[in-house]
């Protein structure tokens, strides 16, 4: 299949502005007092409002759709297919439910295991991030264009800027940080970790803990495309998508 990745981002931006604004017309309406698991909460309806218009935007080109709000497909299936998309249409559950905007509207195109394309929105914040591969990462505010760059500091510096939580670090996390020198914690939802690294906000993210796919791809590319890496714990081992099973490893994200 022969795709042209500058049509298809200028498509998946187009998506996730629509899907963003589906989201925020639930967020500022929605009565948070239902509980987030049920059926009619703003959560779940957000959550496949913007699937659903995310999907009518993608649909067309005739790519394959892996999203987590859509079907489960089985492996044999997605494990032939050369190119997809791979959407999460509300990523940050907890930021959601807490009404403090760091949630995100995830899409990716993945080729052959790897992230070639993605975009990533905060609704709330209305930065669009966007990258393609060799092509470089960008952030748009208004009508302002920032390419982005990591800090490209090496985990050997002391003062690094960690991407943790201070409350609910992991035994695996806190002994990462503790064999820093002197890192500094900054906290963040969502995919909007990886974009702290991508704009040199901050030097390094490790994630010691549970994710899905759709949680990571787009972000991933836009990191890589802003000079960092996304690795396995060895730090050399780049992460990849289309596993058969969703669940990432561990991993870490560095400047």
């Amino acid at each position: 299949m022969s795709v042209d990745l500058n049509k298809l981002v200028e498509l998946a931006k187009d998506a996730s502005l629509a899907a963003g604004k589906e989201i925020i017309n639930i967020y500022e309406s929605g009565d948070f007092s239902v509980e987030a698991k049920s059926d009619e909460s703003p959560l779940t309806l957000a959550d496949k409002a913007a699937h659903e218009k995310i999907v009518s935007f993608l649909t067309p080109t005739g790519i394959p759709i892996l999203s987590e709000e859509g079907r489960s497909i089985a492996f044999d299936e997605r494990s032939k297919w050369d190119y997809f998309w791979m959407v999460d249409p509300l990523d940050g559950t907890k930021e959601f439910i807490k009404k403090n905007g760091e949630f995100t509207v995830n899409i990716a195109l993945i080729h052959q295991g790897e992230a070639v394309l993605g975009v990533v929105y905060p609704p709330v914040l209305e930065d669009l991030y966007w990258a393609v591969k060799s092509e470089g990462a960008f952030r748009q505010t208004g009508d302002n264009i920032q390419k982005l760059e990591t800090s490209g500091n090496d985990l050997n510096q002391s003062g690094l800027r960690v991407v943790a939580s201070r409350s609910h670090m992991s035994q695996e996390t806190e002994s990462f940080v503790t064999a820093l020198k002197e890192p500094e914690i900054v906290s963040k939802g969502s995919s909007l970790k990886f974009l702290l690294v991508a704009s040199g906000k901050a030097d390094v993210y490790p994630r010691f803990g549970p994710t899905m796919e759709w949680d990571t791809a787009a972000a991933n590319v836009i990191v890589t495309e802003a000079g960092g890496r996304v690795t396995l714990e060895d730090r050399n081992t780049p992460l990849t998508y289309n596993k058969e099973n969703l669940l990432n490893p561990y991993f870490l994200v560095l400047s």
